[in-house]
């Protein structure tokens, strides 16, 4: 196994890193809350990653706990049964899987 080490970033490259990690939880959160507050439904959050590089590496699963109703363990069921792994984030999922899981909500 080869070890890299990290790149030692300039304190101006450190402060873009943690502003651009700011604005993604930011986004992420907002997107959160819309789908609690019933504003955006999962199939539209879907359709927003292909657009927008945050929502894409948001993770199913968080996605799933965020609609009013579902919980842990509705959310593994629902992820069991359209074959999607738990730690799969919206941009890799499969057409078919999509599918799955929007039709698993309805």
């Amino acid at each position: 196994m080869t070890r890299l080490a990290l790149p030692t970033l300039t304190a101006e490259q450190r402060e873009q890193a943690l502003a651009k990690a700011a604005e993604a939880r930011r986004v992420r959160s907002e997107m959160i809350a819309s789908i609690k507050s019933g504003d955006s439904d999962v199939a539209s959050v879907f359709d927003r990653a292909k657009e927008d590089r945050v929502v894409a590496k948001t993770k199913v699963a968080q996605i799933l706990k965020a609609v009013p109703g579902l919980g842990s363990v509705k959310v593994a069921g629902i992820l069991e049964q359209a074959g999607v792994d738990p730690e799969r984030r919206v941009a890799g999922l499969g057409e078919r899987q999509r599918e799955a899981v929007l039709a698993a909500l309805a």
